[in-house]
Parts: structure tokens; C-alpha cells; sequence
């Protein structure tokens, strides 16, 4: 009778030989970062403008955090050791869809139109509805990936915490952002073809923070889906810092205490998406919290600091109680 092994546990390598990422993803990851540079470039020499801002604006951020976005997927799917051929597809459909939103963006913004919510002319419509089947189906095949993921164990249990939590996180904050895609009251009642807006409160396109566009007068939906995204990426990087501290600090070099902190960063994390989306939906700028939104800061952040304090505790204890158990074995 023959046993199959069991798939070994994906370690999360920093240094993941290029031959094992997601090839499909990481050429998209070039490719965006190269549009990343022409996009730069279009805003420096082109001044046209729409609803304000520079024409070339949007399309560099959404290089930018298609950039990152492409490469992170391409390294998190290189390490999967079960579900491998699910997560591929689902990686290339991922990498299909985004270049395809991509495509509308910078083709919309060659023509001077919006390319968001933008249901004016027959043309509009029709990269409006492009864009949001890409978007939808860019969702779903995250969700896919996400799956395959918690099917694949890893052999540090922070960055597992991290990385399992980031993409659960991120998902969620892919999600929010079909808050923006119906129509407003305003829009409703003085239709000019747009359905759908980034701002509560008052019309896109008023005074916003530097390249980010974010309102600073009014709500702005874009601030929980930009948060709730790049859990992704900020996750992963605590792990990162907590394994650069436990060179200096002995109690982070217990697995479990990091994997503790980890889950209360991600806890955190959360609990800040869910604070800056009630703020964004209140139509309350990202400038200006009010009494309720700041005290709600407050205590996430007390609260995070409790539980790290506590897994810090309960961390030394358990090296306390281990050492006698060591000298005695040793000796």
C-alpha cells in the first residue's frame, strides 16, 4: 500500500527564486510599472484637467497600486504547494481583468472622459460596463485565490496570521468599493449621465488631498477601499518588522508571540477599515473627524495596545516557565 506525502508547508520566502512566482502576474507587474513611468511623465507635460485634477492623476494611481498589487499575488501564488492549479487560473484571470481596467483608465483619460461611473455617450457606457464586469470578475477570482491560500499551511505561524489576514482584509476592502457605484440623490434628481460617485456629501471633483484626490471638505468612499486593499501588503510588512525586532528584542523570537501580535495588528487594521468607512459614509472628511470618530480612534488604538501588551506578558511567562524545564534537562 502506497502513502502520498503531504504537501509541504509553504515558508514565504523573501527571496522566492523567479522561476516559481506567477509568471502572468509578474509581467503584468512590469508592464504596470513601465505605465507607472508614462503615466508619470503624461502628468508633467500634459495640463489638461478633468473635475479639477490633472488628466494623467488617476491613471498613475491606479499603475502604481496595480504595480503592487500584481507583484504581491504573483509572489503569494509562487508559494502554494496545494490548490496550485485553481490558484494559477485564478492568478491569470486576476492578471486579465486588472490590465483590462487598466486599458479603460488610460484610454479614457487619452480621450478627456471620466472613465468611473460615466454613463453619458454610448462610448462612456460602454467602458463604464467593461470596466465593471473586470472588476467584478477581478473580485471574484481574488476570492478563488483567497480559498486556495487557506488551503496551503505555512511554516511560520506569523506570517501565515499575516498573510491569510491581509488577503481576508483586502478582499473586504476590494468589496467596498461597490458603495460608490450607484447613484446619488443629486444625480438622481439632476441627471448629467453619471452614476455613482467617490465623494458623500457633496459633487467629485471639490478640493482633495495631493495625488491621493481624497475629499478634504466632505465623506470619501476611496479612503476604506484604499486602506482595506492594502492590507495586503501592510500585514505581511508587520511580520516583516516583527522578525527584523526579534534580532534585538528575545521575546519576539517566540513564533507565537509574533503570530499574537500579528492577529492584533490585523484586529486593528480591521476595526480601522470599519472606523474610516462610517466616517466616509457620515460625509465627514479624512481631515476633520469629529469628537465621535476621534474617540473611536482612541480606543482601537488603547485597545491594540492592551491585547499587545498582553501577548507580550503572556509571552515572557511562558519563556519563564520554560527555562527552569531547560536548565534541568541540560543539566
Amino acid at each position: 500500500m502506497t502513502t502520498t506525502a503531504p504537501a509541504p508547508a509553504a515558508d514565504w520566502r523573501l527571496d522566492l527564486p523567479p522561476s516559481r512566482w506567477h509568471r502572468p502576474l509578474l509581467v503584468l507587474g512590469i508592464l504596470l510599472a513601465a505605465l507607472t513611468v508614462a503615466t508619470l511623465v503624461g502628468r508633467l507635460v500634459d495640463d489638461r484637467e478633468l473635475l479639477g485634477v490633472n488628466l494623467w492623476e488617476k491613471p498613475l494611481k491606479f499603475a502604481i497600486s496595480g504595480t503592487i498589487y500584481a507583484v504581491t499575488w504573483a509572489w503569494i501564488i509562487g508559494h502554494f504547494t496545494r490548490w496550485q492549479r485553481a490558484a494559477w487560473w485564478a492568478g491569470t484571470v486576476i492578471a486579465v481583468t486588472l490590465a483590462i481596467e487598466l486599458i479603460v483608465i488610460v484610454g479614457a483619460a487619452v480621450a478627456g472622459i471620466t472613465s468611473h461611473f460615466n454613463v453619458s455617450t454610448p462610448l462612456a457606457t460602454t467602458l463604464w460596463s467593461i470596466m465593471a464586469a473586470a472588476i467584478t470578475t477581478l473580485w471574484v477570482a481574488t476570492f478563488v485565490a483567497a480559498v486556495a491560500l487557506w488551503r496551503n499551511p505555512g511554516a511560520d505561524p506569523a506570517r501565515q496570521a499575516a498573510i491569510r489576514t491581509g488577503v481576508a482584509i483586502s478582499l473586504l476592502g476590494m468589496g467596498l468599493a461597490f458603495l460608490m457605484t450607484g447613484p446619488t440623490a443629486d444625480q438622481l434628481n439632476d441627471w448629467q449621465g453619471i452614476a455613482g460617485a467617490h465623494a458623500v456629501g457633496v459633487a467629485d471633483g471639490g478640493p482633495g488631498l495631493p495625488l491621493l484626490g481624497w475629499s478634504t471638505v466632505a465623506g470619501d468612499l476611496r479612503i476604506p477601499h484604499f486602506i482595506g486593499m492594502h492590507a495586503l501588503q501592510a500585514l505581511p510588512l508587520l511580520a516583516l518588522l516583527l522578525e527584523l525586532g526579534a534580532r534585538r528584542v528575545p521575546l519576539l523570537r517566540d513564533a507565537i508571540v509574533r503570530r499574537g501580535l500579528v492577529l492584533t495588528g490585523a484586529g486593528a487594521y480591521l476595526a480601522v477599515v470599519g472606523l474610516v468607512t462610517m466616517q466616509a459614509l457620515r460625509g465627514q472628511s479624512i481631515v476633520a473627524p469629529d469628537a465621535l470618530t476621534l474617540s473611536i480612534g482612541v480606543a482601537i488604538a488603547a485597545l491594540a495596545l492592551a491585547v499587545s501588551l498582553g501577548v507580550l506578558a503572556a509571552g515572557s511567562r511562558r519563556q519563564k516557565h520554560a527555562s527552569p524545564v531547560n536548565s534541568a534537562t541540560e543539566g
